[in-house]
């Protein structure tokens, strides 16, 4: 099974996103084998928590199986949440402007699903090691670390930070990410913690599973970034 952690349906005011449909993502799917994908609307990492996160989960009604839903929560919003039918929650500190390890983002932690979380070197809002802090606060959460720092020289470093939390795990998507680089992040932290995203439709789902299918790893790691360990994380929420 093939499963993509990252993964978004709507329109982005500061990117072109030739295709924002779900149809069109399922097509893409279709095209490359990718079985599932986890979604959450950009309506919802945006301007509206409540309302995006409702257009995700009817996309995911209209296309069963290919969907999850990561439900958006938004700290300014203090939008409601549900333990029933997602994947998880995805929280973005940056655009929100609020630290990872603020006490508004308790609610997440709180509710005890995985958490994709956007994850930026160097930001005062997301750097890798608010994930640290995180994880060793609630070493029963799952975690994500979005993009894996984002920026090429602090891949290596955001692995070192997370190496004693076993809750922490690099999800690889980004335009700067590269086959060459999932291998180190693998031999770095163990293909174990490594998991698939492609930050479809944001991005082309086609370059991003690209990167890992054609990454250097023996045939067993690759298996578990794209997808062992996430259907171990997500525990019975496939279908």
């Amino acid at each position: 099974m093939i499963l993509d952690a990252h993964g978004h349906l709507g329109p982005w005011p500061d990117f072109l996103i030739p295709d924002p449909s779900a149809v069109g993502l399922v097509a893409s799917m279709d095209r490359l084998g990718i079985d599932a994908i986890g979604i959450s609307h950009l309506l919802a990492v945006g301007p509206c928590a409540e309302e995006g996160n409702r257009l995700a989960f009817a996309a995911a009604e209209r296309h069963p199986g290919r969907f999850g839903v990561w439900q958006v929560y938004n700290p300014h919003q203090r939008n409601r949440l549900t333990r029933d039918g997602v994947w998880g929650v995805k929280i973005h500190p940056d655009v929100h402007e609020c630290r990872l390890d603020d006490a508004r983002y308790d609610p997440v932690w709180e509710l005890g699903l995985p958490v994709l979380a956007h994850g930026q070197t160097d930001s005062p809002w997301s750097d890798p090691a608010r994930f640290a802090t995180v994880a060793g606060r609630h070493p029963g959460v799952p975690l994500l670390l979005g993009h894996a720092g984002l920026w090429p020289h602090g891949f290596a470093r955001a692995a070192e930070l997370v190496s004693g939390h076993p809750n922490v795990y690099l999800e690889i998507c980004g335009s700067r990410m590269t086959g060459r680089w999932i291998a180190r992040l693998a031999a770095l932290l163990g293909a174990d913690r490594v998991v698939y995203g492609s930050d479809a439709c944001f991005l082309d789902l086609r370059v991003g599973f690209g990167r890992v299918a054609l990454a250097p790893l023996d045939p067993a790691g690759r298996a578990l970034i794209q997808g062992g360990n996430l259907a171990r994380l997500l525990k019975g929420r496939l279908p």
